[in-house]
């Protein structure tokens, strides 16, 4: 089995359509979707963010 991991870059506010469009885009099987969680600190408390996502594509 070949594996291709894709870098998904992403406001989360603005881009489902074109996370969207990506993921129909691909040819083979979307295993897994792993997102990279940035914890941030505002005036109000402590926060999450999350700036890319690490997609795993398994190639027929």
């Amino acid at each position: 089995m070949k594996y291709k991991v894709h870098r998904f870059d992403l406001k989360m506010e603005t881009d489902q359509e074109r996370l969207e469009e990506f993921l129909n885009r691909l040819s083979g099987e979307v295993v897994s979707i792993v997102p990279n969680v940035k914890p941030t600190f505002q005036g109000m408390g402590a926060t999450a963010r999350i700036d890319f996502l690490l997609i795993v594509e398994k190639l027929g």
